[in-house]
């Protein structure tokens, strides 16, 4: 890969919030752009959020199927949620296991980090490979419309590859954790 050039200087002339909430806040920028040009730049912004791909002792990756109100549809996916403050993401991630699926994890491995909207937004993402789940009774938000899945490691690879999971975060994280499953289900025999 090459090294990127340096960053275009941008100046930022003035900022005003369009609407802020809990979750994330839209802000309007005017920019003056490295040739002079004026112009207005809509950024979102948005709290780091964990990704987490638990996979049981017998082999199954947990995918949950989660009504998602802004698209009227329901969605394969894998645990999720923002980071809060004064809370490390894997200490987010852990929650977020417990919540959506009930689960409590042998072992925590990170996969990866990126940005999930990095034209308009600036959420990162921390993925973590959750190891060794035991399920239970979850413990979700009121407005968390979930059903469970466990499915064989090589299902949830299919759905990630072929683009039954339209979530796109939780597809790229399957994929990007999947050395790390496969290490763990050689290690367990299967």
């Amino acid at each position: 890969m090459s090294t990127s050039p340096p960053p275009p200087s941008y100046t930022r002339l003035k900022s005003r919030y369009l609407w802020q909430s809990h979750w994330y806040n839209v802000r309007q920028d005017r920019l003056r752009a490295p040739d002079g040009q004026e112009l207005t730049y809509t950024v979102i912004e948005k709290s780091a959020a964990v990704w987490v791909v638990p996979l049981t002792p017998a082999g199954e990756l947990v995918l949950i199927n989660q009504y998602r109100y802004p698209i009227g549809a329901w969605c394969l996916e894998v645990p999720a949620g923002n980071v809060e403050p004064n809370f490390s993401p894997q200490q987010m991630a852990a929650r977020e296991l417990r919540e959506e699926i009930g689960g409590e994890a042998q072992r925590w491995e990170h996969v990866a980090d990126f940005y999930t909207m990095n034209g308009i937004g600036d959420e990162r993402a921390t993925v973590f490979a959750a190891l060794g789940v035991q399920l239970g009774t979850p413990h979700r938000e009121p407005t968390e419309h979930i059903v469970r899945h466990a499915v064989p490691l090589e299902k949830a690879l299919t759905l990630a590859r072929s683009g039954a999971i339209q979530d796109g975060p939780s597809a790229l994280a399957i994929l990007l954790a999947e050395p790390i499953l496969r290490r763990y289900a050689a290690e367990l025999g299967r």
